[in-house]
């Protein structure tokens, strides 16, 4: 588990790209927190180091957003989903096992559905301000990514 304590939302978004310059085909991000913590914020810069050029907004009404960059990235938003059989019908596999970088705001709600090993991010409000990242690996790669993101983020993370 690696922890990062961030500043400010530029300090969220500078944390996403440097977290997406090391994700490769077929990773997967859970995005989990509260309203407002900052699971949107976290994803415009994963875009960003994913070079996708296109402005990255929230997907909760769209459910998924699909853009371009060095790999194709899909926002998914499942906050507004209304059950498991709706989540079956977004066809979550095609994401999942594609060739593309899947990040899911509210990913907990898809407990069930959700690939054997992912990147879980849970976002929080810190008490002494700002925000508290907490990463959890679940599977072999996402521990190769964490201890990459753990040198990058230096002894504060």
């Amino acid at each position: 588990m690696v922890q990062i304590r961030l500043q400010d939302a530029g300090a969220t978004r500078e944390l996403g790209a440097a977290l997406g310059r090391l994700l490769g085909p077929g990773d997967v991000l859970i995005l989990r927190g509260e309203l407002g913590a900052g699971k949107t914020t976290l994803a415009q810069g994963l875009a960003r180091g994913l070079e996708v050029k296109a402005t990255v907004t929230s997907p909760t009404f769209t459910l998924i957003q699909e853009h371009q960059g060095r790999l194709p990235f899909y926002h998914i938003d499942v906050y507004r989903l209304e059950g498991p059989a709706a989540a079956l019908e977004l066809g979550l596999d095609e994401y999942f096992y594609g060739q593309g970088v899947t990040a899911v705001e509210w990913g907990e709600r898809l407990e069930g559905l959700l690939p054997p090993e992912y990147l879980d991010v849970y976002l929080a409000y810190d008490p002494a301000g700002g925000r508290l990242a907490t990463f959890a690996a679940r599977g072999p790669r996402y521990h190769c990514i964490l201890e990459e993101l753990r040198q990058i983020a230096g002894p504060g993370g």
